[in-house]
């Protein structure tokens, strides 16, 4: 890549881009969309994080923009970043998990938001079946201590 001013050859860097999923706990369920777009299919709710803002501020917007729901007691879970993780490209994603009260509808790139337990869980995509294992793993040792 060459600078638009003098030319000069400039070393362009491929860096993982930062996402955020959240893990929204209503009751004994955990909230989930399915995909508006490719990769189409049952998600966790997330996105990318936007330039100038916190991950915390980009899980509670995109659960926001994904569920219609405002959650509280946000807590950071786990940071995912195999570089496969996302057939789009490589990404590293810090999950969150929160609490949330009142039912969820889809907005933004969900066509669906559906509250699922351990026992009903779909297919899903990205590697969001591992970080849902890994949620119920850490909830069912968190409940024996």
């Amino acid at each position: 890549m060459r600078c638009p001013h003098c030319q000069a050859t400039i070393q362009v860097y491929k860096n993982p881009v930062p996402t955020v999923d959240i893990i929204i706990e209503v009751d004994k369920s955990i909230v989930l969309i399915k995909r508006k777009n490719p990769p189409h299919g049952w998600a966790l709710p997330g996105g990318f994080v936007d330039y100038g803002e916190s991950y915390e501020t980009a899980a509670l917007r995109e659960a926001e923009e994904e569920t219609g729901l405002a959650v509280r007691n946000l807590q950071q879970f786990r940071t995912y970043s195999d570089p496969d993780r996302d057939p789009r490209q490589h990404t590293a994603s810090t999950v969150f998990i929160a609490r949330a009260d009142t039912s969820q509808t889809a907005g933004d790139d969900a066509a669906e938001a559906k509250l699922f337990t351990k026992e009903n869980l779909p297919k899903l995509v990205f590697d969001h079946a591992k970080i849902v294992a890994d949620y119920f793993t850490f909830k069912k040792m968190k409940k024996n201590y």
